[in-house]
């Protein structure tokens, strides 16, 4: 195996590659998955991965979509806090199917065929265009009515609308189940009152959803089977459970029900009585919540159902839409990220890049909560924690037992929707758009060209 500069790929590059990653000043995002291991070079084709733990889920460091390795001699000289001013960051070299040609941010990237692929008579097609910018609907329309694209990704668009588009006989609808979940935080901390600089504050509390009752009735005003119906249709199925897949960590446990009768009576018998204007109210304060996501059809779409039935709950609730690119962005300067959950409550979709939990459910521990301190950079993003979920993670992360640490796992989810702090709506699946022709070969754990050197026109 060789770089797309000829260079031999070696266990020198998988070494380098640990050192940068677990450089805290580098920023990698996959920083969590090498800072606390040891990576040793045994010979220029072995390497020994060391952990300080038992570590019943090995297969993290170098596996997934985590694994990408970075080529020392064009990364060697940008580790740390020059990793932004590195050349590969746009320019970049691999040792995968296509080889890299132009880079228009925004816009386009173009490869061509690597001849010295590893993988005799892979990969299939000569050339390779990846298109950027617009939204999920005209993606969408590109390769299933004008068939101008091959293959569209991450279609979240309404599923009516994709049937409509189906009718042009171009393309078809890809479907691949996932542990992606579509949920909602409910804010226990004030985000309208700033404490040291930040907002959402550990030091504070939230003044209404710090009530478990009001959070208790707020999960039963979702109406998910609408949702799923009339909005996702084969884009997620109803739900209960923070983890969905593999199926033998979904808990047993937990369900859902959309009953407004029972949500306005756990209300009334917690002393929210409604006011003049129908907003209930305790104590002086209205259960009026702002209540965020990112633009985009299902999502709003998704807001109004809840909203609704808000109302017929004697709950106000104000929406809001964050453009995506800010919505998902790490920019420390920008109030509508999610990560800084300024705001009562927000919507989105977390993915679940392996198909064990663990890492996925590091979301629900005391020490990933999203601060100012760590950039929230912390991947606890509702700040709620239980001293039970943190006992039951720690726990599994040493049970070799599969059977025994699976329950554990299970117990950190069902803390938190029990919790009504983490509201799961739907277990999403992966939705692309294809043409008839193309055989793509697509995985519910990684991205989506994990396996592009095999996809194929029939």
């Amino acid at each position: 195996m060789r770089w797309h500069d000829g260079k031999p790929f070696t266990a020198d590059d998988v070494v380098f590659t640990w050192t940068y990653a677990a450089d805290l000043a580098t920023a990698a995002y996959t920083t969590g998955s090498y800072k606390d291991i040891n990576v040793e070079k045994i010979d220029d084709h072995t390497v020994k991965v060391i952990f300080k733990n038992p570590t019943p889920f090995w297969a993290d460091p170098f596996v997934g979509s985590v694994g990408q390795i970075l080529p020392k001699h064009h990364f060697g000289d940008y580790v740390g806090a020059k990793s932004r001013e590195a050349p590969g960051n746009l320019k970049p070299v691999g040792t995968g199917p296509y080889r890299f040609v132009e880079f228009k941010p925004g816009d386009m990237i173009r490869a061509e065929r690597n001849p010295d692929y590893h993988v005799r008579n892979q990969p299939h097609f000569d050339t390779l265009e990846l298109k950027g910018g617009g939204d999920a609907v005209s993606a969408a329309r590109a390769v299933l009515q004008t068939g101008e694209y091959d293959y569209a990704w991450n279609l979240l668009v309404e599923d009516e609308v994709l049937k409509r588009m189906e009718t042009s006989g171009k393309g078809k609808v890809d479907v691949t189940p996932s542990g992606n979940v579509e949920f909602i935080i409910l804010n226990t901390t004030d985000p309208w009152t700033e404490v040291d600089g930040e907002r959402s504050s550990v030091k504070t509390k939230h003044p209404t959803l710090s009530d478990p009752a009001v959070r208790q009735a707020f999960n039963l005003l979702i109406d998910r089977e609408a949702i799923q119906k009339f909005i996702y249709g084969r884009g997620g199925v109803a739900t209960a459970s923070f983890v969905n897949q593999p199926s033998q960590f979904k808990s047993s446990k937990l369900t859902y029900e959309f009953d407004v009768d029972k949500a306005n009576k756990i209300l009334d018998e917690a002393g929210w009585k409604r006011g003049a204007d129908g907003i209930r109210e305790k104590d002086g304060k209205k259960l009026k919540y702002v209540f965020q996501t990112s633009i985009n059809a299902p999502r709003q779409k998704t807001q109004a159902i809840i909203k609704q039935a808000c109302q017929r709950a004697g709950i106000e609730i104000e929406l809001k839409s964050v453009t995506a690119s800010v919505f998902f962005s790490s920019d420390v300067g920008n109030p509508d990220t999610y990560s800084k959950l300024y705001c009562d409550m927000e919507m989105y979709n977390t993915t679940q890049p392996q198909p064990d939990p663990e890492r996925f459910l590091n979301q629900c521990v005391s020490w990933e909560i999203s601060t100012k301190d760590n950039k929230w950079l912390g991947r606890n993003v509702s700040r709620w924690s239980d001293p039970e979920a943190d006992k039951a993670y720690k726990a599994a992360q040493k049970e070799l037992d599969p059977v025994k640490r699976t329950a554990l796992l299970i117990k950190v989810g069902e803390i938190f929707c029990e919790a009504n702090v983490l509201v799961p709506i739907l277990s999403r699946n992966i939705v692309g758009g294809a043409a008839n022709n193309l055989m793509a070969d697509i995985s519910g754990w990684d991205v989506t060209t994990w396996n592009l050197a095999s996809w194929y026109r029939s």
